[in-house]
């Protein structure tokens, strides 16, 4: 195999290997199950980081600019996945995150339902009175 064939097998395998990190999960159930999924996504975009600066490293010693962007560019966005990853562990991140996990919750004897708001292409959501 020459290296050009190589560099786009590469190339193929490193933009595969990301897609597979932003495909959706399923919500977890419980604060716990939170915990262990957030920390597996994040050692995930560690691993895809890592993937994608051995690829991009690899694209730049055989001279395939391609493979050098696509994956020392895979590699960045990965990093920067992570430190968000990293940083959205604080107590006040998970206990928000499992606040609107849930779809009620009744706050001195008023329910509130969970409501879902798009605003330009994202989704939100907030909590209303229930009547």
């Amino acid at each position: 195999m020459n290296a050009i064939n190589f560099g786009k097998i590469s190339a193929a395998l490193a933009i595969g290997t990301a897609s597979l990190g932003l495909a959706p999960s399923a919500n977890a159930q419980s604060l716990n199950d939170l915990i262990n999924r957030r920390q597996g996504k994040k050692n995930e975009w560690r691993n895809f980081g890592i993937a994608g600066g051995a690829a991009g490293i690899f694209g730049l010693l055989t001279g395939n600019k391609t493979v050098a962007a696509l994956g020392l560019g895979g590699g960045l966005y990965s990093a920067y996945r992570y430190e968000q990853d990293r940083k959205s562990q604080s107590k006040l991140a998970q206990q928000r995150a499992a606040l609107f996990n849930r779809s009620s919750f009744t706050h001195n004897g008023q329910r509130y339902v969970r409501k879902t708001k798009w605003v330009n292409g994202k989704k939100n959501y907030y909590f209303a009175k229930a009547r």
